[in-house]
C-alpha cells in the first residue's frame, strides 16, 4: 500500500510516527520496556550509591578495563560509570529525573499504550533537568557538586555575558514559567494575599445585601401571609438586582441556573461566600431536610417558579454517565504497528529467484560493427537517390544487433512520398532481404532506412535480463522483449498495455517471444504475486512450465493439468476467468477502490478484513499460443468470453496474451483488435497480414528469427526479440520446481457450462421408438451429431436433437464439444447389440 506507485503513495499519519517504536511488534514493546524499567532502577541504585561511596570511586572511572580494581558503588564498576556520567559530568541531582523518565516509558511500552501521551511530561521533565541543574550550579560555591559540570558551566557561560544578578532574574523568570505554566498559578492566588479578611468581608456583604420580602398563600384556615426570606447563595454587591459577577473560574464551569427556597431552609451563612474562587468549593451534597409549609403560589418580583421545581431532595440522584472509550488512533494503523504490512510472499518467504546464470550467453562481444559495410551502403543509399534527382544534405547510421537504421535529411522541395516509393528500388540496389522505410521518423526531422546487416547479432535472454533498465524497472509486470535499433534494452508494462496480440507466419519466433514474456515475469515476480493460465493447443510449446505448476500456474478445481490442451477445458477456463472478474469487481467495490494496485495496497495495510471475503489479488496472465485453432474449433463460445475479459478485466489485474500463426480478418476480429491496442507483429507473408496485425504495412519487410515490430497504439518500434532456448527454460523450472511450493495451484472459480450442467439421466420406458436406428447410424458412422440423424433417418432437428441427448445419457456418444462432433464410445455393432442387450436385463 500506492509503489505509495504502490510504491507511489501518500504518507499516512502513522507513517510520520516514531520510526522506531511504532513498528514494534508486541512482544517487542514488551521486551523493550522491561529492558528499560530495570535500566531505571539500576541508574536509581547507581545514583543513591554514589552519594555514599562516590568519592571512592573516582579513581576508578577511567580504570574500567582493569580488572584488578574494585569499585565501591552497589553495582560496581559500570555503576561508578554511569553515576560520574550522569551525576559528576551531567546534570547533577537533576540527573534523577532520568530515573522517572525511564521508567514511564519502560512502563507504557509494557502496558501497550501510546507514547503520545508523555509528550507533554517529557517537555516539562527536560524543562526541569537543565533548569535545576543551572540553579544549583548558581549556588555552586555553597552547595558544590550538586549541579554537575552542566549546571556549573551554563552558568559561567551565562554569567559572561550578563552577569550574577542578570542570571538570578533568568532565574526567578524560569521559576515563575514553571509554576504558571506547569503548577497552573492563576493571577488571582497571587493577590490573595492583598485581599481583605474573609469575615470581615462577609460581614459587609451582610450589611449591603437586600432581603426582599414574598407573599405566601397558604392553604392554612388563617390563610395568613408570611414574610419568606431568601438568601441567594451566590450575590455580590451590586445596586442592581439584576447584575451577577462571577470569576473567571465560575465562567469556565458554565451557566449557573440560581434558585431561591422558602424561609423555612435555615443555611449557615458562614458558609456562605460572596464568590467562588475555585470549582472544588461547590456543595453538591444535598441539603439536610426541612419540613416546609405546601406552597402553592410562589413569585419573586414577578418571576413565577412552578411547582414542578420543589421535588423531595432525598429521592433527588444524580445519575453519571460514563464517556465513551475514545479511539486514539486508526484500528488499522494499530494493526499495522503490532503485526507490519501484510506481506503476501510469506507463506513462500524463503523462495528464491532463479539466477541469471541459468541463462547462456550467445554473443561475448556485443555489436560487431563492419566500417566496409556502413560505408558501402550509405554510397549504394545515395547513388540510388541521386539517379532519381533526390539529393541528400546529411545522412547518419545507427547500428543495431540485426538491422542498421540510416537516417537522411533530404534537402529543401523534395516530397517525402517520392522517396517512399523507392522503397523497392533501394532494395534492388543494396541486394538485401528486406528494405523498410520509415518517412517520416517521429518525433524526428528525417527519413529512416532500415537495411539488414549481413552478419546479425544474436541478443540472449542473459543481456536483457541483465540489463539495469529491467532491474531497475518500476513496474507491475515488467517485460524485456529484447533490444531496438539503437541496442536499447526494450522493456514494457505489461499492466500497461493492457492486452497483447502476438502474430506472425509459422517459425519467425512467436513461440521464443512468449517465452522471453514468461522468462522476464519469473525473474521479476514473486509467485504470490502472479499466476499464469497457460493453453496450448499444440501441447508441446507450453509444457516445461508444468514443472512450476504449484507456484506460478492456475487451473479449474478439476484436478486436471495446468497446461491447458483441450478445447473444452479452454471454454470452461476462459468462463472461469470471467467469474473471477466478476468476483473481483465485487472485491473492489466493497473495498472503494478503482483498481488491483489500490485494492492490494488497501489490503497490505490492513484496512480490508479478510472475514469479509477480502484477499490478497494476485495478478493473473493468460496465455494462449495459438489461438486460431481455437477459433477454427469453437468459434463464438471462445470469442465470446476472450472479448469480455479484454474489455474489463485491465482493472483487476487479469491480463492476455494472444499469439496466432494466421493474421487473417476471421482471427484477428474488429473486436479482438478494439481491446488489444499493444501488438507484437513477427515477420508475415504479405502487406494485407501486416496491416492485418498493425494497421499498417512493414511487417512484411522483417528479416525473420525474431525480427519483430511493435506498437501500442502510436509510433511503431523495431525490436530484436531475445532469444531462449528450450534448455534455458528447462533449467528455470527445474530450479523454481526443486525449492518448497504451495499445496496445490492456484484455483479459479468452479465453472459449469450449459451442457455440461444438465444431468440427462432418461427412463429407458421413455425413450424415443428410433432410439436403437439412431443407436446403429452413430455407431456405424463413428460420428455422434445430430444432423448426421436427421439425414439418415429424415427426422426433424428437435427430434434428431432429443435422441442425442438420450444416446449421450446411456453412454453411447460422449458430451457436447462446440462445433465438433461427439466422440462416439462404442466400437462396432456387434458391442452396440451386447450393450443394449445388458441394459435392458
Amino acid at each position: 500500500m500506492a509503489k505509495k506507485t504502490s510504491k507511489d503513495t501518500v504518507n499516512s499519519p502513522t507513517e510520520t510516527k516514531e520510526k522506531f517504536s511504532w513498528r514494534l511488534s508486541r512482544q517487542q514493546k514488551f521486551i523493550l520496556g522491561i529492558s528499560l524499567i530495570f535500566f531505571s532502577l539500576a541508574l536509581l541504585l547507581s545514583f543513591i550509591s554514589y552519594f555514599i561511596t562516590g568519592n571512592n570511586d573516582q579513581d576508578l572511572v577511567t580504570e574500567l578495563t582493569n580488572r584488578n580494581a574494585k569499585a565501591e558503588n552497589w553495582l560496581g564498576k559500570f555503576g561508578a560509570f554511569l553515576a560520574d556520567f550522569f551525576l559528576y559530568k551531567g546534570f547533577g541531582v537533576a540527573s534523577f529525573i532520568f530515573v522517572r523518565i525511564l521508567f514511564l516509558v519502560g512502563a507504557y511500552l509494557v502496558l501497550d499504550m501510546a507514547l503520545a501521551k508523555l509528550k507533554k511530561s517529557f517537555f516539562w521533565d527536560f524543562y526541569l533537568i537543565i533548569f535545576i541543574s543551572i540553579i544549583l550550579g548558581f549556588f555552586w560555591e555553597y552547595i558544590p557538586q550538586l549541579g554537575g559540570t552542566v549546571g556549573f558551566e551554563m552558568n559561567l557561560f551565562i554569567q559572561d555575558y550578563i552577569g550574577k544578578t542578570g542570571t538570578l532574574l533568568v532565574l526567578l523568570f524560569g521559576i515563575l514559567i514553571f509554576l504558571v505554566f506547569k503548577i497552573k498559578m492563576s493571577p488571582e492566588s497571587f493577590t490573595k494575599v492583598f485581599e481583605k479578611p474573609q469575615t470581615a468581608f462577609n460581614e459587609d456583604i451582610a450589611a449591603e445585601s437586600t432581603i426582599a420580602p414574598v407573599a405566601v398563600d397558604t392553604t392554612e384556615d388563617n390563610n395568613e401571609e408570611e414574610e419568606i426570606n431568601t438568601d441567594l447563595p451566590i450575590t455580590t454587591p451590586s445596586n442592581s438586582k439584576d447584575d451577577f459577577i462571577l470569576t473567571e473560574d465560575e465562567e469556565e464551569m458554565g451557566n449557573f441556573e440560581l434558585k431561591t427556597y422558602p424561609s423555612s431552609f435555615e443555611i449557615d451563612k458562614e458558609a456562605l461566600k460572596p464568590t467562588i474562587a475555585s470549582a472544588s468549593e461547590l456543595n453538591l451534597d444535598p441539603k439536610p431536610k426541612v419540613e416546609t409549609p405546601e406552597v402553592t403560589n410562589f413569585s419573586i418580583e414577578d418571576r413565577s417558579i412552578p411547582k414542578e421545581d420543589f421535588v423531595n431532595e432525598d429521592a433527588f440522584v444524580i445519575e453519571k454517565i460514563e464517556e465513551e472509550v475514545l479511539v486514539e488512533e486508526n484500528l488499522a494503523a494499530k494493526l499495522v504497528q503490532d503485526f507490519g504490512l501484510f506481506d503476501p510472499t510469506l507463506e513462500l518467504s524463503h523462495y528464491q529467484f532463479p539466477p541469471i546464470d541459468l541463462l547462456k550467453e550467445y554473443s561475448s562481444g556485443g555489436i560487431t560493427i563492419n566500417q566496409a559495410e556502413l560505408e558501402e551502403n550509405k554510397n549504394k543509399i545515395v547513388d540510388t537517390l541521386k539517379n532519381y534527382s533526390i539529393g541528400i544534405s546529411q545522412i547518419k547510421a545507427t547500428v543495431g544487433p540485426t538491422v542498421t537504421l540510416y537516417e537522411i535529411v533530404p534537402e529543401a522541395g523534395i516530397r517525402i512520398s517520392k522517396i517512399k516509393n523507392l522503397e523497392d528500388d533501394i532494395a534492388l540496389s543494396l541486394a538485401a532481404l528486406g528494405i523498410r522505410i520509415i518517412a517520416p521518423i517521429p518525433g524526428k526531422g528525417t527519413i529512416g532506412i532500415e537495411v539488414p546487416n549481413n552478419n546479425p547479432t544474436m541478443v540472449s535472454m542473459k543481456s536483457v535480463i541483465s540489463s539495469p533498465k529491467f532491474q531497475t524497472a518500476e513496474m507491475e509486470l515488467p517485460i524485456a522483449l529484447g533490444k531496438t535499433i539503437s541496442n536499447e534494452t526494450f522493456v514494457v508494462d505489461l499492466a500497461k498495455m493492457p492486452h497483447l496480440l502476438m502474430a506472425g507466419a509459422t517459425g519467425q519466433g512467436k513461440s521464443v517471444g512468449l517465452n522471453a514474456v514468461l522468462t522476464s515475469l519469473l525473474y521479476k515476480k514473486h509467485p504470490a504475486e502472479v499466476k499464469f493460465v497457460l493453453v496450448d493447443p499444440k501441447k508441446v510449446e507450453l509444457t516445461l512450465f508444468n514443472k512450476i505448476e504449484r507456484h506460478y500456474l492456475a487451473k479449474l478445481p478439476d484436478g486436471g493439468d495446468a497446461i491447458i490442451t483441450d478445447n473444452t477445458k479452454v471454454i470452461n477456463t476462459l468462463n472461469s476467468l470471467c467469474i473471477e472478474m466478476d468476483n473481483r469487481y465485487s472485491l473492489l467495490k466493497d473495498a472503494m477502490v478503482r483498481n488491483i494496485k489500490e485494492y492490494n495496497e488497501k489490503f497490505r495495510n490492513r484496512k480490508l478484513n479478510p472475514e469479509n471475503g477480502h484477499r490478497f489479488l494476485p495478478y493473473i496472465v493468460l496465455v494462449v499460443d495459438e489461438f486460431a485453432d481455437l477459433i477454427m474449433t469453437a468459434g463464438k463460445e471462445v470469442e465470446t468470453p476472450i472479448a469480455r475479459l479484454a474489455q474489463l478485466a485491465r482493472a483487476i489485474g487479469i491480463h492476455l496474451i494472444i499469439a496466432t500463426q494466421r493474421p487473417s480478418v476471421n482471427v484477428i476480429t474488429g473486436m479482438i483488435k478494439a481491446n488489444f491496442p499493444a501488438r507484437i507483429a513477427f515477420r508475415v507473408t504479405s502487406k494485407i497480414d501486416s496491416r492485418t496485425i498493425l494497421d499498417s504495412g512493414g511487417a512484411d519487410q522483417l528479416i525473420g528469427r525474431g525480427d519483430l515490430l511493435y506498437t501500442q497504439g502510436n509510433e511503431i518500434v523495431r525490436v530484436q526479440c531475445a532469444f531462449v532456448d528450450t534448455p534455458e527454460v528447462d533449467k528455470i523450472c527445474d530450479f523454481i520446481g526443486s525449492q518448497k511450493a504451495y499445496p496445490e495451484a492456484y484455483l479459479l472459480p468452479e465453472y459449469v457450462g450449459e451442457e455440461s450442467g444438465i444431468k440427462l439421466d432418461i427412463d429407458i420406458s421413455e425413450r424415443d421408438s428410433l432410439f436403437r436406428d439412431a443407436a446403429e447410424v452413430i455407431v456405424t458412422a463413428q460420428q455422434g451429431s445430430a444432423s448426421l440423424i436427421q439425414r439418415k433417418l429424415k427426422l426433424g432437428y428437435n427430434r434428431a436433437g432429443r435422441l442425442i441427448d438420450q444416446l449421450e445419457a446411456a453412454g453411447i456418444v460422449g458430451p457436447f464439444e462446440g462445433s465438433k462432433a461427439r466422440s462416439v464410445l462404442i466400437p462396432d455393432l456387434v458391442a452396440l447389440e451386447h450393450f443394449l442387450n445388458n441394459e435392458q436385463n
